[in-house]
């Protein structure tokens, strides 16, 4: 589960596909509603994203509306991924600045996306000894006698 600006619980967000040709019809641009459907993200959530600079500049039709891009989408599947990683908001704004800002900042990118790998790698290895202490109290409770007997407080330790 994942927060939305508000806070609410809501689901992390569906990849986005972004292979093969836009879908029928779109010409490669997208409603707002068009990409809430596709990503799982709310259209409030997609307008955050923009007031707070995590999208780029979306283009507007002549009546006002937002226009997404395949570009967009490919993007919106990053941020998805980034939220999955733990980056805080504020990380992803830097990184999306960074992006915006050019290729010389590359080496500030690179930083910032190894801070990140190394914080998962972190969360990885926590939820690994979590899992182990899963499976021998599940092994204790289907009584798999190859499973030695462990007290509740050493499987908790």
């Amino acid at each position: 589960m994942s927060q939305t600006p508000q806070g609410i619980c809501c689901p992390a967000p569906r990849p986005v596909p972004v292979e093969g040709p836009p879908a029928a019809g779109t010409g490669g641009r997208y409603t707002i509603s068009e990409v809430a459907e596709r990503t799982g993200l709310s259209a409030h959530t997609l307008r955050w994203y923009e007031r707070i600079g995590l999208m780029p500049h979306i283009n507007r039709s002549h009546t006002g509306q937002r226009r997404f891009s395949d570009r967009d989408l490919v993007w919106l599947d990053l941020v998805g991924k980034l939220r999955m990683t733990g980056m805080s908001v504020a990380d992803m704004v830097r990184y999306a600045e960074l992006v915006r800002a050019g290729d010389h900042t590359y080496p500030e990118r690179r930083r910032l996306l190894a801070a990140t790998r190394e914080d998962v790698l972190r969360r990885i290895d926590e939820l690994r000894g979590t899992l182990a202490v899963l499976d021998v109290k599940i092994a204790h409770y289907t009584g798999n006698e190859d499973t030695p007997a462990v007290s509740e407080e050493a499987a908790t330790s």
